[in-house]
């Protein structure tokens, strides 16, 4: 068989399908192995979440059907993952939020990728580019029927199973392409429009000019969009950028933001806001800004002072009308993103491989067989925190178990 991408799906998939008697072969274009895993979690890896429910997985992935995933995660579960570390020494710890990192650095949860594939006899290509594919239905030769004739850089090879790990387009400077789309669309396999996740919003340039002063500032929000029942809302820290919004809250929503809808930013969760300003009116007299910046960092406190006369007084002086107007703003700030940072800062791609057109026990493909999809290639996108790694190492397990020998 061959495995083509070697990220967190392609290493793990080769090493579970070589450990279980395969012949497996890995083939990766870039010139160093798993360069995602390598600058994921600021060099820790955020390798999986200790509360994702492989029984809710709408909770925490997104997709056309993101039930889709259930079996997958329900068979392979981050205390499946867990064991693996600790039967490698590898020390981690817990963030917040059920979210796990290496205790030293990503480049050990690597080192152990590369020992069970070594462990499982998996022979790597790398690098090495795929030039051409076919599928050979039947053939003269008996042994080449039902067969993936690869052509590669390093020369042909043949395999009855081919699984496409190749991820998504993020980060294209460490070597994401659309190669395992090409592919999908070579043997005419669905996919779902793809648009970059996990990623900061930008906001046009005259509008964003009194808060691009901002940049750097950091503070814990809640952050929502969409109304009703499709409204998501998250309680995360916020980064204000030069360009526009980011921060853990922000790549969480842009799951979720649809193009040309509006976003609403409460900057003082669990504050109350209108009874902390009157309370600010009947014993101070410092200026409204003064006294705002007891409740949120200053420097924000100072730029939204700024937004009105009535603001830029001393609290004593304001009317109730504009300290409500002020406590309104600040708890529901609505604004409407131009667009995203794009795939160079992109953690994740949405959309992808359509899951319809995939079997959610094996990942092969229904109406093209021995071709698989896993990882972030599918259309299977988790929320920022280890749920991505977690449906990469899930993906990959359920398609190894499948794989005839």
């Amino acid at each position: 068989m061959v495995v083509v991408g070697a990220g967190a799906a392609g290493l793990f998939c080769a090493a579970q399908a070589g450990q279980r008697g395969l012949k497996v072969l890995l083939i990766d274009h870039a010139e160093k192995v798993a360069e995602k895993i390598r600058i994921s979690g600021g060099g820790r890896c955020n390798f999986t979440n200790r509360d994702l429910d492989p029984r809710a997985p709408h909770k925490h992935f997104v997709g056309q059907n993101p039930q889709f995933c259930r079996s997958a995660l329900s068979r392979y579960t981050p205390a499946d993952f867990i064991a693996l570390l600790d039967q490698h020494g590898i020390s981690h710890h817990e963030k917040h939020k059920g979210q796990l990192f290496a205790d030293r650095s990503a480049e050990d949860i690597i080192q152990m990728l590369l020992a069970e594939c070594a462990k499982g006899q998996v022979e790597r290509w790398q690098p090495c580019s795929i030039k051409n594919t076919a599928f050979l239905a039947s053939s003269a030769d008996a042994a080449c029927a039902g067969s993936y004739q690869i052509d590669t850089t390093r020369g042909p090879v043949s395999a009855r199973s081919l699984v496409v790990a190749t991820g998504g387009l993020s980060i294209p400077k460490i070597g994401a392409t659309d190669f395992g789309y090409r592919l999908a669309q070579q043997f005419a396999i669905p996919l779902v429009e793809r648009r970059p996740g996990l990623v900061p919003l930008t906001f046009d340039g005259d509008a964003w000019a009194s808060y691009a002063q901002l940049s750097g500032l950091a503070l814990p929000v809640e952050i929502s969009t969409g109304t009703k029942k499709e409204r998501m809302a998250f309680l995360e820290d916020l980064l204000f950028t030069h360009r526009g919004l980011s921060g853990p809250a922000v790549l969480q929503i842009s799951s979720y933001w649809q193009p040309g809808t509006p976003l609403s930013i409460n900057l003082a969760p669990g504050t109350d806001l209108p009874d902390a300003l009157a309370l600010g009116k009947a014993r101070s007299k410092k200026l409204i800004a003064n006294e705002l910046a007891t409740l949120v960092p200053s420097r924000l406190a100072d730029t939204w002072a700024q937004q009105s006369p009535d603001w830029q007084r001393p609290i004593n002086e304001a009317s109730d009308k504009a300290l409500a107007k002020l406590a309104e703003q600040l708890a529901r700030w609505e604004l409407t993103p131009i667009g995203t940072e794009g795939y160079k800062k992109a953690e994740v791609t949405l959309g992808g491989i359509d899951t319809r057109a995939l079997s959610q026990q094996t990942m092969e493909a229904k109406a093209q067989p021995g071709l698989y999809f896993i990882g972030e290639v599918v259309d299977i996108t988790g929320w920022l925190g280890g749920y991505n790694f977690q449906w990469a190492w899930a993906s990959a397990f359920a398609c190894a178990q499948a794989l005839e020998k």
